[in-house]
């Protein structure tokens, strides 16, 4: 027997992100009424976590579903939901959730306008698109924006998908995506650098020795914020920022070009925090920015 306020749910995008929210929704005992999937991938992707539910055209979701998930592309969203409120297809009363880091509920106007509910459920991972992501929804959270007397039921589905909402506002929301892609798809940079520079020196297994420096790094970082810090920008050793700036200038020179350019970016940004935190005295602060030299030159012609 259903559990009381269990909705029918309808997946638009059956990517990483909609198969696997969709299948925790269904976890929570709600329906899952047909999912769209275009390419072999998504099928597949569809089979294997919402097995037995329906492909079906878009339209035919939005018609069949009470709860309507979008986990489509940012830049596709806004193009989708125009499309839908202009075939008459948003229903009033029927709950309309995207996944988007980067949009509020104001992208959904042609939601509101149609009597429906804009939601914004943007869980704050990264998704593989496979089961063990389920199990990572329990130490996850979502930034929730929703109009204030819907916002209960916005935190009420992040919940009900064991992870944790919280509260971001509209005006916010860009701010709140970036925060979040600088720190994550970043992070996945600057350790393929690294990766790349010691494989390179004869380092056979680099993330067997990136991943311990790497994991208490981000812990220490977490626990403890700034002050945590080490290294020698920290430190004001202008001397080893120096040897560091013209090895790697040295190894972009044969290597792609980009290491450099992070590590003077991320370097200078090191010690201006520092600065600012009275690690550094302002005659460092310039040192550092001497030895890191000039800033690189974009190509002619951009």
């Amino acid at each position: 027997m259903a559990r009381p306020g269990r909705l029918g749910v309808g997946i638009i995008g059956a990517g990483k992100v909609g198969a696997v929210l969709g299948a925790a929704l269904r976890a929570a005992e709600h329906a899952v009424v047909g999912v769209s999937a275009v390419s072999e991938a998504s099928r597949e992707r569809a089979e294997n976590l919402l097995p037995g539910v329906p492909v079906l055209e878009i339209q035919d979701i939005v018609e069949r579903s009470e709860l309507v998930l979008l986990a489509v592309p940012d830049d596709a969203l806004g193009e989708l939901v125009a499309g839908l409120a202009k075939l008459g297809a948003w229903q009033p009363g029927q709950l309309v959730a995207h996944t988007s880091g980067r949009f509020g509920v104001g992208i959904l106007n042609p939601v509101r306008a149609a009597g429906a509910i804009p939601l914004a459920l943007h869980p704050a991972m990264t998704f593989t698109g496979m089961s063990l992501d389920l199990t990572r929804l329990m130490d996850c959270t979502f930034g929730v924006t929703a109009d204030a007397a819907m916002l209960p039921i916005a935190q009420a589905l992040v919940v009900e998908m064991g992870a944790e909402p919280v509260a971001i506002a509209e005006a916010d929301r860009t701010l709140y995506h970036a925060s979040l892609a600088h720190s994550s798809n970043h992070m996945v940079t600057l350790v393929a650098q690294a990766s790349q520079m010691l494989r390179e020196i004869g380092v056979e297994t680099p993330e067997a020795m990136l991943g311990p420096l790497l994991r208490a790094t981000l812990e220490n970082a977490l626990a403890s914020g700034e002050s945590a810090l080490t290294g020698p920008v920290a430190r004001g050793d202008v001397g080893t920022v120096s040897a560091h700036a013209q090895a790697l200038k040295e190894y972009d020179g044969g290597a792609g070009g980009d290491v450099l350019e992070a590590y003077r970016a991320m370097a200078r940004a090191t010690a201006r925090r520092a600065g600012k935190r009275g690690l550094l005295r302002p005659e460092q602060l310039i040192e550092i920015d001497e030895a890191l030299g000039a800033e690189p030159k974009a190509p002619e012609g951009n």
